[in-house]
């Protein structure tokens, strides 16, 4: 449990390294007219994954934390690291580094495994029965069934969670400064 913990404590270094390499390697970059549509397109998807999820789990913002089954909540378990993890492959396109693209989706996908196994069961020990029952009905990573009449997209919360995501661009600038260096 304590290396769990560790790597959840560390999640937003660990998730690093391929982001770091994309930024500054420039070796095998392709260029090709997909690139940054596509690019953009799945850090875009990444960000407002994110945004939905915030107006529904309140991290950054300054309301009483409860257990959040609203929103993309209600497809998966982990919106918000699925965000992430669309957000550093289309990071990894934009860097033009192709290659990495594929190293980027598995690495997050191990750190975020083990991310969610720690944070998992502190929430079970938090919330019991309640997230218990949760789990059993609501997968970790892949929706199996929508609720598509219950998204919420919008509702109160999508300001302060816009201002609260939008740090998620200085990545995006950092791709844009890449490009431009190039």
């Amino acid at each position: 449990m304590f290396v769990l913990k560790w790597v959840y404590q560390f999640r937003g270094y660990l998730v690093a390294p391929p982001i770091i390499i994309a930024l500054f390697c420039y070796h095998l970059e392709t260029e090709s007219h997909f690139v940054w549509p596509f690019g953009i397109a799945l850090f875009l998807i990444g960000v407002a994954l994110r945004v939905w999820a915030q107006q529904h789990l309140h991290y950054r913002l300054k309301v009483h934390k409860t257990l959040t089954i609203t929103g993309p909540y209600l497809f998966v378990r982990n919106p918000i690291y699925l965000g992430n993890i669309f957000i550093f492959v289309g990071a990894s396109i934009l860097s033009e580094l192709l290659w990495l693209t594929p190293v980027t989706l598995f690495y997050s996908l191990l750190v975020y495994s083990l991310v969610v196994r720690y944070e998992e069961a502190h929430l079970l020990n938090k919330y019991g029965e309640p997230y218990h029952e949760y789990m059993r009905k609501v997968p970790r990573w892949f929706p199996r069934s929508p609720y598509f009449k219950k998204l919420d997209l919008i509702n109160e919360y999508l300001f302060q969670s816009v201002v609260a995501e939008s740090h998620c661009f200085l990545l995006l600038l950092l791709c844009v400064l890449k490009e431009m260096a190039d």
